[in-house]
């Protein structure tokens, strides 16, 4: 069976992505940039480190929501993985949605025209849309050049013939360290001073308040069967890393089983860290020190979650691996909480 390693360099490195961070997106203030080189990076805050780490972190969320669509399709072109002459896949950044809606200015859908230009494609027709990723969330992501490819790997992620693996940085430690999480999930809205809705647990069975007795429950048409496998990498600072493969495919299944189904939310993930509120994440002391963040601060963290690698049936008995690195949000973050991840 061939095996194309699409991501890695010859040596087995992971392939070194340039990073889309907000330095190459936001106007500099103090300083004076030739007339020629127009250069871009984050508004300087004097003095204060923890200020200035907070602003960079407010910054994620709306960095690629400020420039011009052409200049967030270089960025893309940039952040591409692979291509050839049927898919292309890219390290979609942090903070940009894949479809427009209500206050987005830039997604990916809008861009695809002039991406496939910029690279070079014979066929000058837009790439498609082959799967979607959350605004929220980074990593991997393929497109195609054709309609005929798109519709083969759309059939290969209705199908489960993907393999998605994911990395997330979550608050607390898995019980057990590995295991599978299967529990259906449901969108319900919560009724609080500020009515919303959420994906939650939609168990088959409970547990009876009176004597304990394990009770079935009448089955909800509306929810959807979720599995997702895990395995915890590395452990620090109430904090631990983990690799996660979600079988299914349902609406924020990894966060709904991380933080409803094992009770670790992932970190920066304000939404699914509260059932009943929309308020920010609460974090343990020593995560706050060794982020250095103020709790009153940690609405700015993003969510730590990043598709690290798509294994996909491709051709004649071959197979598509595509692989890329974490954001450097992330990769600081695992810095500073002590998470090293196990030699191999």
């Amino acid at each position: 069976m061939e095996m194309k390693r699409m991501a890695e360099g010859r040596a087995g490195a992971w392939c070194k992505t340039p990073e889309l961070d907000t330095k190459r997106f936001l106007p500099r203030v103090n300083a004076v940039s030739p007339p020629c080189k127009r250069r871009f990076s984050f508004p300087q805050v004097p003095g204060d480190p923890l200020r200035r780490r907070v602003r960079e972190l407010a910054a994620l969320s709306q960095q690629l929501q400020r420039v011009h669509p052409n200049v967030l399709a270089k960025a893309l072109r940039r952040a591409v993985v692979y291509q050839d002459e049927e898919i292309v896949a890219i390290n979609k950044p942090y903070g940009l949605p894949v479809h427009g809606g209500p206050g987005v200015k830039n997604c990916i859908t809008d861009v695809l025209p002039v991406l496939g230009k910029l690279l070079a494609n014979a066929r000058d027709e837009p790439l498609r849309l082959c799967h979607r990723l959350d605004k929220e969330t980074t990593g991997v992501m393929v497109l195609a050049r054709s309609e005929e490819a798109a519709e083969k790997i759309r059939l290969l992620f209705k199908t489960r013939r993907v393999e998605k693996i994911y990395w997330a940085i979550i608050l607390g430690e898995p019980d057990p360290a590995e295991g599978l999480v299967e529990i259906p999930i449901v969108e319900k809205e919560v009724q609080s001073h500020q009515p919303h809705y959420k994906m939650t647990l939609a168990p088959s069975y409970r547990l009876a308040a009176e004597d304990g007795k394990v009770v079935k429950i009448r089955k909800n048409r509306d929810a959807q069967s979720a599995v997702t496998r895990y395995r915890r990498l590395a452990s620090s600072s109430a904090c631990s890393l983990l690799e996660l493969q979600p079988i299914t495919g349902v609406k924020h299944q990894i966060r709904v089983h991380l933080a409803y189904g094992l009770g670790c939310p992932i970190l920066g993930d304000h939404k699914y860290s509260h059932w009943s509120k929309l308020a920010p994440q609460k974090l343990p002391e020593i995560a706050l020190k060794r982020l250095k963040l103020e709790q009153r601060k940690a609405r700015h963290l993003p969510l730590h979650l990043h598709a690290r690698r798509l294994c996909l049936p491709w051709g004649e008995g071959g197979r598509v691996e595509l692989a890329c690195k974490p954001p450097r949000f992330f990769t600081n973050a695992m810095l500073r909480l002590k998470l090293e991840l196990p030699e191999d």
